[in-house]
Order: C-alpha cells, then structure tokens, then sequence
C-alpha cells in the first residue's frame, strides 16, 4: 500500500476518492484550504491526515510545491492544478520522489469535433482560457514523462455529477430550475434540433478510473485518459427522460442556436453556449483496454442520483409528489 497525497480531497470525486483509497489500505493525505467539506460522510475521514494549506497563497512565495514534498507522499493526485506554472512548481519539487504523479485535467481541453465519439488520439484544440490552460498542463507533463521520465498521468473528466451536485441540465447549464420546470410539465426550449449532446460521469466512477490508473501505473503513465460515462446523451434525449422520470409527457420546442442563446441570461447562458458548442461525446476505449476501466453509472444513473438529492435538499420542486423515476 501507498502513501497517497490528495490536493483538493475535499470536493465532488474526493468525496468518494478518499472512502476507496482508505479502504483499499492506503496511507491518505488530504490537502486543502480548511474550508472544504467532504460531500458525503464516512469513516474514512475519521482515519486520514489532513494538512490545510492555502495553494494560491503557498505558490506565490514559491513554497508550494516544498510544503507537498515533505508530506513524503509516494503518490500524488492532483485535483485543483488549474495553469502551468503552478504545475511546474509542484513538479519541479516532486522530481525524483514520488512514484506517481496523477493530474486532473478535462474534456474541455477539447473544442470542436471532427468525428465522435473523439479519443485521445485527437489533438486538443480548445476554446477558452481555462481548457487552454489544461491542454498546456497535459502537454508539458507528457513531455516530462516521456522525455525526463517524470512519472504523469492526465484523466480527463466529463460533466462530473453525483449527490450533492448540481448535474449540467438538459439545456447545457447547472441550474437546477429546469428540473423543476420539467418536473411542472411546463416546455422546455432546446436549441436547433436538440441534438447536440452532454457527457456526464459520476464522480465515483472518476474515483475508480483514478484507482485503476494507480493499479496500473505502467499502463497509465505518461499518457491522458477521458475519464466520462459509456455514453454521452443528446439533449433532446435527455429532456424527454427527465419528463418521464416526473411522469410527465414531454413538452419540448425548438429555436435556432443564436435566438435561443439571447433568452438566456448571466452565467446560465455561459454554461448553456459552453456545453452545446461543444457537443461533448467521448471513447472510454483506451481506459477500457488499458486500464479495465467499467463505469458503474451510466449518464442517466448518475444525472437520476443527483436529482434526487436536489428534490430532498429542496433544491427541486415537484409538485405532484414523488422522486424522479417513478413509474407512470
């Protein structure tokens, strides 16, 4: 068993991460700011380390990377590296000392697609600074990996959802109000022909390809993985089984992709012009062959788990009684 070092154990997969690894007999390290709160109680919280520290604040003295040196982890997963310099420094400071060195990165490093489902075998062309930044991460670690034989592995997840999770909704954005609007048996407006598609993954499937890819370290290193469920989801698709999972017949009308964007506002627009212009669908082949990666959930599973929790948490309103999924 492992020494094992989480940056950012806190969040959405750690919160499944940290039970399986602890249970598996490993030695877990959770570093955070402090304020973070795992979202799903266990045991295995009770039976880690946790060492708060302020990466931001850390970085700018140069110290970082150091402070995670010293904490003697034989393995390093990396959650919250979010441009290159702050990769560089934790790197620069690890060489030589761990054996693993796992990095976070997402499907975001892709843009547009050429053919689907993509595979890693397509080059990263991304849209916006934050999938740039990532594709910059994943270039130079895999450069290190098989040129300095620095030991990287980069997973990219897809729309991570689960309990406690607002999961990205049928019309590409995280506001759990289109539940409930579905859930009302009012319509629901998709853009074009409502074919453009979403990938979610549970994150406790995103927990379990990290596991495999430790299991299989000479598999995974110096290699990026999609990290997503079998299957992506059109949102078309996707509307009408929540309809049904409310007991409602589907009401679903369509407008073209730049009138439809204008009727949405603030950060629900950005979501919803983000995932519909992307239209992510993605292979798990290579995970699959490579690292015998086997979601649990598929897209519908884990979206389903998390509406639930939203309508306990009072987060969706359902007028008529009953969780989704009830039969009619």
């Amino acid at each position: 068993m492992a020494r094992i070092v989480i940056i950012g154990g806190s969040g959405h997969v750690g919160s499944y991460l940290v039970p399986r690894l602890v249970e598996l007999g490993h030695e877990v390290v959770n570093v955070s700011r402090g304020t973070a709160v795992p979202y799903r109680p266990h045991f295995a919280w009770s039976a880690i380390e946790t060492v708060a520290i302020d990466r931001a604040a850390e970085e700018k003295t140069g110290r970082f990377g150091t402070k995670i040196a010293e904490l003697r982890p034989e393995i390093v997963i990396d959650m919250i590296s979010f441009d290159l310099p702050s990769a560089q420094q934790l790197v620069e400071a690890l060489r030589g000392k761990v054996e693993h060195y796992l990095f976070c990165s997402s499907i975001w490093v892709y843009g547009r697609f050429f053919t689907v489902p993509s595979t890693e075998a397509d080059p990263p062309n991304p849209i916006d600074t934050y999938g740039m930044n990532k594709a910059a991460i994943e270039a130079w670690l895999l450069r290190q990996a098989r040129l300095a034989g620095f030991p990287a592995t980069c997973f990219r997840p897809g729309h991570i959802v689960g309990e406690g999770w607002n999961p990205i909704n049928p019309i590409g954005n995280a506001n759990p109000a289109v539940f409930s609007l579905i859930a009302r048996g009012d319509e629901l407006v998709l853009p074009n022909l409502g074919l453009e598609t979403v990938h979610h993954v549970h994150a406790d499937d995103v927990a379990q390809w990290i596991i495999r890819a430790i299991e299989n370290r000479a598999a995974s290193i110096g290699e990026a993985f999609n990290t997503v469920s079998e299957q992506a989801v059109t949102l078309r698709g996707y509307a009408e089984t929540v309809y049904r999972w409310f007991c409602k017949e589907p009401r679903i009308a369509f407008k073209p992709f730049d009138e439809w964007i204008r009727d949405l506002e603030g950060e629900d627009a950005v979501g919803s012009r983000g995932h519909v212009i992307r239209s992510s669908c993605h292979s798990i082949e290579k995970s699959r062959q490579r690292l015998g990666y086997k979601p649990r959930y598929t897209s519908f599973e884990a979206i389903q788990e998390s509406v639930r929790a939203l309508i306990a948490a009072g987060k969706v309103a359902v007028p008529d009684a009953g969780f989704p999924g009830k039969a009619r």
